[in-house]
C-alpha cells in the first residue's frame, strides 16, 4: 500500500471517521482536503439499488447543474450545412459534417460532447465503435439528436450534463470544481441527486439509494447522508 503524504495525512485528519456528511458539509469540507495543486474536479459516486441488466432497471438521464460543470466542454456539431451557422453562433466549438466523421474514423475523439441531427444518424452508425466505448455516440434521450442544434449546444455549454448507471449500479458524474464556493457545489450535487430521485424505476424495490459519496479527483472520499441530502 502506498504511504500518505504529508498533505493526505492532514486531509484524512479533518474527516471524521464513520461520519455521513450532509451535502452543505461535504461541500465545505471537500475544499479543505482536497490537496491537488490544480482545480480538481468535484464527483459524486451513487450507488443505487438497481440491476442494471434489466431493461426496466436502467437508470439513464440529464440534468442541468445551475452552476455549470466549471469546465470547458468541446462540443462538435455534426450538422449539414444551412445548420452550420446555428451550431456557430450557439458556440459549437467544431462545426462540419463528411470532413469530421472522416476525422473520427481515423481516430480523432478530441471532444467532451457530440450533437447531431436525426438525418445525420445514419453516417454515425459505422463510427460506434469508436464513439461508443468514449460516450460520445448522440443520443435522442440526452438532447444530442435534435432539429434545435442551437438549444442543444448552449445547454452543453451551461452546465448539461447526461449519466448512465454503470453494470455495478453506480452513477458517477462531475459536479463542479474545488474553485467553487461550497454553496455551488452543493447545490448541483442537490441538483443531480434530485434528478436521481425522478428517475427512480417503478421495478426498483426497497431502498433505492444505497450510498453517496463525494470526492476530488485525488482526494478521499466523503460518505453523504443518504437520508439528508436533500437539507440545505
Amino acid at each position: 500500500m502506498a504511504k500518505l503524504t504529508k498533505k493526505q495525512k492532514e486531509a484524512q485528519s479533518k474527516i471524521e471517521k464513520g461520519k455521513a456528511y450532509t451535502v452543505a458539509e461535504a461541500a465545505a469540507l471537500i475544499k479543505e482536503v482536497s490537496s491537488e495543486s490544480f482545480d480538481a474536479s468535484v464527483d459524486l459516486a451513487v450507488r443505487l439499488n438497481v440491476d442494471p441488466r434489466k431493461a426496466n432497471q436502467m437508470v439513464r438521464g440529464v440534468v442541468t447543474l445551475p452552476h455549470g460543470t466549471g469546465k470547458d466542454v468541446k462540443v462538435l456539431a455534426l450538422v449539414t450545412p444551412d445548420k452550420e451557422e446555428e451550431a456557430k453562433s450557439a458556440g459549437a466549438d467544431y462545426v462540419g459534417l463528411d470532413e469530421y466523421l472522416d476525422k473520427i474514423k481515423g481516430g480523432w475523439t478530441d471532444v467532451d460532447v457530440i450533437i447531431t441531427m436525426p438525418s445525420v444518424m445514419g453516417k454515425l452508425g459505422p463510427l460506434g465503435r469508436v464513439l461508443g466505448p468514449r460516450g460520445l455516440m448522440p443520443n435522442p434521450k440526452t438532447g444530442t439528436v435534435t432539429m434545435d442544434i442551437a438549444k442543444a449546444v448552449s445547454d452543453v455549454k451551461a452546465g448539461k450534463i447526461d449519466f448512465k448507471v454503470d453494470k455495478t449500479g453506480i452513477v458517477h458524474a462531475g459536479i463542479g470544481k474545488v474553485s467553487f464556493n461550497s454553496d455551488k457545489i452543493a447545490g448541483n450535487a442537490r441538483e443531480l441527486l434530485t434528478t436521481l430521485v425522478k428517475l427512480k424505476p417503478q421495478a426498483a424495490k426497497g431502498v433505492y439509494i444505497k450510498s453517496i459519496h463525494m470526492s476530488s479527483t485525488m482526494g478521499p472520499g466523503l460518505a453523504i447522508d443518504t437520508k439528508r441530502f436533500t437539507e440545505q
